[in-house]
């Protein structure tokens, strides 16, 4: 459930710069505390930013407060699981929700509105959309900032990878996954 006197809604297209500013402050402050500035910086030219292909797809999440962007995060039924545009490495060939897990995709929360419940919101609308359209598990990749929400959201931890960035700097992320229970399934269909 959304905060009082914030509003959650699907981004667009025409979202995108705002969003740019807003990961980019939340990088450089939130993930700063985990993160040394030369790897925030190195990834934001590509394991951070804006996937233009969420907002296309409609399954990319803002949350307003105000006029103000202040949180978003996503889901994906697209293969590739995490980076903005300007990663090359990228796949956007569709999942298989029968086989294949949705991906979680680019949380983010500006410094001054952490703790109040706005990326449990996201993560929560995120798996109601992904579990409507057939998924029953999710993946993600968390930064050292993420992974309390997802565990607390029974994400399952994997060991942690080291990826490469510019000028021989690693930045340590955390892959995580989760299987929506049973009785959520069946909650599921009773209401289709």
């Amino acid at each position: 459930m959304i905060p009082s006197g914030f509003v959650l809604r699907l981004a667009t297209p025409g979202d995108a710069a705002s969003l740019e500013v807003l990961i980019a402050e939340s990088a450089r402050k939130v993930c700063g505390r985990d993160y040394s500035a030369a790897q925030v910086e190195g990834a934001l030219r590509g394991a951070f930013g804006v996937d233009t292909q969420l907002l296309r797809d409609g399954t990319y999440y803002a949350v307003e407060h105000g006029d103000q962007l202040v949180a978003c995060g996503g889901w994906s039924r697209r293969r590739t699981l995490f980076g903005g545009d300007a990663r090359v490495e990228r796949d956007s060939s569709e999942l298989d929700p029968r086989t294949d897990a949705a991906k979680i995709r680019a949380f983010f929360v500006h410094p001054g509105y952490t703790r109040l419940g706005l990326g449990t919101a996201i993560l929560c609308e995120c798996e109601r959309a992904a579990t409507a359209q057939g998924f029953t598990s999710f993946e993600l990749m968390a930064t050292l900032a993420g992974i309390r929400l997802y565990s607390a959201h029974g994400y399952v931890p994997s060991p942690a990878i080291h990826w490469p960035l510019a000028d021989n700097l690693s930045i340590e992320f955390v892959p995580m996954s989760k299987r929506v229970p049973d009785k959520t399934l069946e909650r599921t269909h009773d209401k289709q």
